[in-house]
């Protein structure tokens, strides 16, 4: 057997033998003679650096599938979003870095993954990158990873919400909803005025409601725990509570909200699509440039954006209505400042006047006498 330390030659190759930090024989080869020793070396240092505690012990090798798996099977199922989760790893994430050790991926992988998704829109792949970025932080915590790199995600720009802006238009969506099967209306009614989301409505029973004290307990999303887990109150406001208390003594079943056999909705129901969009049409509402709410992009949670829309417009309290919505900070809140009616009350005259006057102190007409200057000469 070949002796510990010392190179030697093997057919067109110069090999040698060390110990690694854990005492187990491990072999090497380089072309030159100078180099298979200058390799010796440096792994000698760094399997006795490992063993005296100099430096931590490099991770076990893993691959990106078996990280993408271990997620899978540990983190998914813990999360409202699984259908989601799966449809980036398997359908994006896993076919491009699933080959790759956890260590190896890198930002060039990275931006190589970015340059040949291109065509997907931003949101979508902040999305992605979110998910591989939380992926190689679980790395990380299970010692597969020392480092994670350092992945940018694209800038978003803040779109505009969809939202009813009037009352007359409020009155329009439920007077259509009105005549689909019951309930339906009584739904879009409640999200108008709680601002509640999707899953909370639809899981939401009659126990989580106190008409006493008028509140709604929100503890729930359909029968997980709600977005951010934290249990909240919602206040029953007056428009709702003659609404909700008649509903209560027809609806006959345990949940608030149910389909027309008396089961609970799922994610994907028509209540939240379909019946939605058929409604607005009926009530032939438009948004912007005349087109048809459906056309731009109205959907059910928007009915949430009208809530908070319409109390910041009413002069409601910003930091009540975080607490309503359930938004862990108030930056998320402050999307509907602009709207309150005193956000720029006081500010006319903030800055001074250097508008040149004429005559009659009227712009237009300065610029109109100084067009028919040039005109005239």
């Amino acid at each position: 057997m070949a002796k510990i330390g010392k190179p030697f030659k093997h057919g067109n190759r110069w090999k040698f033998s060390y110990m690694d930090a854990d005492g187990k024989r491990q072999w090497g080869s380089e072309i030159e003679q100078k180099d298979a020793k200058a390799s010796l070396h440096r792994l000698q240092a760094e399997a006795e650096a490992v063993r005296t505690g100099l430096t931590p012990r490099p991770p076990q090798p893993h691959t990106f599938g078996e990280l993408a798996d271990y997620w899978l099977k540990h983190r998914t199922p813990e999360k409202r979003s699984q259908k989601d989760d799966r449809s980036i790893i398997d359908g994006h994430l896993r076919p491009h870095f699933g080959a790759l050790m956890v260590t190896e991926v890198a930002v060039t992988h990275v931006d190589r993954y970015r340059r040949l998704h291109s065509k997907l829109a931003p949101k979508t792949i902040h999305n992605h990158l979110t998910m591989l970025i939380s992926m190689l932080n679980l790395a990380v915590d299970l010692g597969w990873l020392v480092t994670p790199p350092r992945i940018k995600k694209p800038k978003l720009l803040e779109q505009e919400y969809g939202w009813l802006r009037t009352l007359d238009e409020q009155r329009a969506l439920l007077g259509a909803a009105s005549v689909e099967v019951p309930g339906v209306m009584e739904l879009y009614a409640t999200a108008l005025y709680t601002g509640m989301r999707a899953g909370e409505l639809l899981g939401l029973r009659w126990t989580d409601v106190d008409f006493e004290r008028r509140l709604i307990t929100v503890s729930r999303s359909y029968d997980k725990p709600t977005k951010t887990g934290a249990v909240r109150h919602v206040p029953i406001l007056d428009p709702l509570l003659p609404l909700l208390r008649a509903w209560r003594l027809r609806s006959g079943t345990d949940l608030c909200f149910t389909n027309r056999n008396g089961n609970a909705y799922g994610p994907s129901s028509r209540v939240l699509q379909e019946v939605l969009q058929r409604c607005l049409v009926r009530a032939e509402l438009t948004g912007k440039a005349g087109r048809p709410y459906e056309e731009i992009g109205i959907t059910f949670h928007d009915l949430r954006h009208t809530f908070a829309s319409q109390w910041a417009m009413a002069g409601g309290d910003p930091y009540k209505l975080q607490k309503i919505l359930g938004h862990k900070s108030f930056q998320m809140t402050q999307r509907y400042a602009h709207l309150a009616p005193e956000a720029f009350s006081g500010q006319w005259g903030l800055l001074k006047n250097a508008v040149p006057h004429t005559a009659d102190a009227s712009v237009p007409s300065m610029i109109g006498s100084t067009a028919e200057k040039k005109a005239s000469a």
